[in-house]
């Protein structure tokens, strides 16, 4: 068994030597093709009403007085219909970068329309994390040998591959655990200099309602203007870092290009090729894209894109370097530590890092602290269940010390910007203008969101549902085992709104290993109307019919100061936090005539109004719930990682 891993642990030290890396570098560069398609100085670009708005505002901008217009991206094949559009649109150039990048639909999609524009003459740049930089070592060749327009990079691989097998990953955490954790979150995708989307979506298909058993519920912003120039600057910064290598200089790329040749471009079948076409047929639709794009994109002011930069990763850099490799994270607190009446948070995993904490403490300790909502995922909805069992152990501390006021989101929202039919979920027996009567849903009644999530799969035994293919380790894809089957969903958004006039959307989860490990990017937007716009968004997601709230647990009627006691002493260990008895549960709303709307955590009225449900409502207590307890109890020296 020594032997076994001491052979591992050397094939993961194995490396290449130059020559070898420039003979495999020659030969994609040897077959990638010169051929471009279009003669036109506009790269036959696809002519586009929504790229016209962001040009006059471009055109209207001085330095003095920059414009821009901002569109929220909520609805999930909305945010995909974009994105084809817009590199459809492209004249000059694509800038893609992101942390996961998968092999399924829509990631096939975008990589086919990426394809098609460097063919017609537009510079294509792709920058993706090494931990989630597609699945097959033929796929990474097959883009670095495809086309003169097409780039290929990979940030901060480990152990010289681009892909790690499991086993890799236990070799990569012995030898090299800094580098292992230091990764690239940022989101961006760049046309032409001149338009921007950032957010929580990276490509994949749960992104994108297109997932067979779990589907995220994120938000990302299209953003056009003067700061896209700022995004450019940022993605240079990372583009250019010694950190991003091409594909086809690491080992095992080179490798197979040595020894292969240069494999074709990839293009692996469509799971639902239907669902594509109808997608790519709204692409070049005038009407449609105005009304889904440009009728509600909206000007605003006080545009700022902040981003962290790649010396982030730097071990021992030098203090003057500390602002630039920590924008994101110390522009987010300086936000934060500014409310005055309200800060609304939204964030997949509420794990707090020590300068956050301090912070809320610091802002609950003011003699009129501002009220502080955060909408989180619940044990049944969230994607990462370790994450989770931090966020549990800690609800005290949010409540009392923080005076947060949790929102929990459902597996089965009643209505959260969800698209099934034609474009979105493969939903069995659900149409688009009729509801199935195989399905619970009312006679001769269109079916709730709920509804239609909760349509019986039987999940287990489907070969395409999340338990059965492949989801990235980037990913999470831990969720936990419910009650139900189901089209369940997950938050994975990430915005906050400070005193209803300043917007965030962006890539950091307000985490410690945002702060810590990760680079992130956000755009803030200091506009009242653009701020109503996103606290409108996240408010929805706090409903009561998507969330549970969260609330003090009734004090036992034997001893209670007793037990507060003991479950205090047994969360500040760092280890054996093993008292069952936590501060908090999950609580539902049920609206009366005295309860119209939903109190506040803290308003007298809360236990009137809402009834207990349990720590985990929804969730089939198993093995994972066991999970849950054992990272309650021993793993909050995790926090920094997860």
């Amino acid at each position: 068994m020594l032997a076994g891993a001491c052979a591992l642990l050397l094939a993961g030290c194995a490396t290449l030597s130059v020559e070898q890396r420039d003979e495999a570098a020659g030969i994609a560069r040897a077959a990638r093709s010169s051929q471009v398609d279009c003669t036109r100085a506009d790269a036959c670009a696809l002519a586009s009403p929504l790229r016209a708005l962001g040009r006059q505002a471009l055109a209207a901008s001085t330095p003095a007085a920059p414009r821009h217009v901002a569109l929220i991206l909520d609805d999930a094949p909305d945010a995909l219909l974009v994105r084809i559009h817009l590199i459809r649109s492209a004249q000059r150039s694509i800038d893609l970068q992101t942390y996961i990048f998968d092999e399924d639909d829509s990631a096939q999609l975008v990589l086919d329309e990426l394809q098609a524009a460097a063919f017609r003459g537009v510079k294509v740049r792709v920058l993706v994390d090494q931990l989630a930089a597609l699945r097959q070592v033929d796929t990474l060749a097959g883009l670095a040998s495809m086309h003169a327009n097409f780039e290929l990079r990979l940030y901060n691989p480990v152990l010289d591959r681009a892909r790690l097998a499991l086993p890799m990953y236990a070799v990569a955490a012995a030898c090299c655990w800094r580098q292992l954790n230091s990764r690239m979150h940022n989101k961006l995708l760049l046309v032409d200099g001149e338009v921007g989307i950032t957010g929580g979506r990276n490509y994949q298909d749960d992104y994108y309602d297109w997932g067979a058993g779990y589907n995220f519920r994120d938000r990302d912003l299209l953003v056009a203007g003067p700061v896209a120039g700022e995004m450019a600057t940022n993605f240079e910064a990372f583009w250019s870092s010694p950190r991003s290598v091409p594909a086809e200089q690491l080992g095992d790329v080179a490798r197979l290009l040595q020894k292969q040749g240069a494999p074709p471009p990839p293009h692996a079948p469509y799971r639902k090729p239907e669902r594509v076409r109808a997608l790519l047929a709204m692409v070049d639709d005038d009407a449609a894209i105005r009304a889904r794009f440009v009728d509600r994109a909206m000007p605003v002011q006080g545009v700022q894109f902040i981003a962290d930069l790649p010396v982030k990763h730097w071990q021992g850099r030098p203090a003057e370097a500390d602002a630039a490799a920590e924008a994101a994270s110390s522009g987010l607190r300086t936000l934060i530590a500014g409310a005055h009446d309200e800060v609304l948070l939204q964030t997949p995993y509420l794990v707090l890092s020590k300068p956050a904490q301090h912070l809320f403490r610091e802002l609950r300790r003011q003699d009129d602290p501002p009220r502080v909502r955060i909408s989180t995922n619940s044990l049944a909805s969230t994607d990462a269940f370790i994450a989770y069992a931090i966020s549990h152990k800690y609800k005290r501390r949010y409540l009392r010390d923080f005076g947060f006021e949790i929102h929990e989101f459902k597996p089965f929202p009643a209505d959260a910007p969800f698209e099934p039919g034609a474009l979105g979920a493969d939903l069995p027996g659900f149409t688009d203008t009729a509801a199935s009567p195989a399905l619970p849903a009312s006679a001769g009644a269109r079916p709730t969101l709920r509804e239609r999530l909760l349509a019986k799969r039987g999940l287990r035994k489907d070969p395409d549902s999340e338990a059965g293919r492949f989801r990235s380790i980037g990913s999470g894809g831990m969720p936990v085992r419910l009650k139900q089957a189901g089209m369940r969903m997950g938050l994975h958004a990430k915005s906050m709104v400070v005193d209803g006039r300043v917007g965030v959307v962006g890539t950091h989860n307000f985490d410690p290993r945002g702060d810590t490990y990760n680079t992130e990017s956000a755009v803030v937007i200091e506009d009242p109307a653009f701020a109503a716009r996103l606290a409108a968004s996240i408010q929805r997601d706090m409903a009561p019919g998507n969330a549970w709230t969260i609330g003090r647990r009734d004090s036992s009627p034997i001893l209670p100061g007793v037990e507060y006691t003991l479950a205090r002493i047994s969360e500040r260990l760092p280890i054996f936090d093993l008292w069952p008895i936590k501060y908090a549960t999950s609580y539902e709303f049920v609206p009366g005539p005295e309860c119209p709307t939903p109190p506040s955590p803290f308003d007298p009225r809360f236990r009137a109004c809402h009834t207990p449900v349990g720590n985990s409502p929804e969730v089939d207590i198993g093995l994972k719930w066991l999970g849950v307890r054992v990272f309650t109890a021993f793993g909050s020296g995790l926090s920094p990682i997860l």
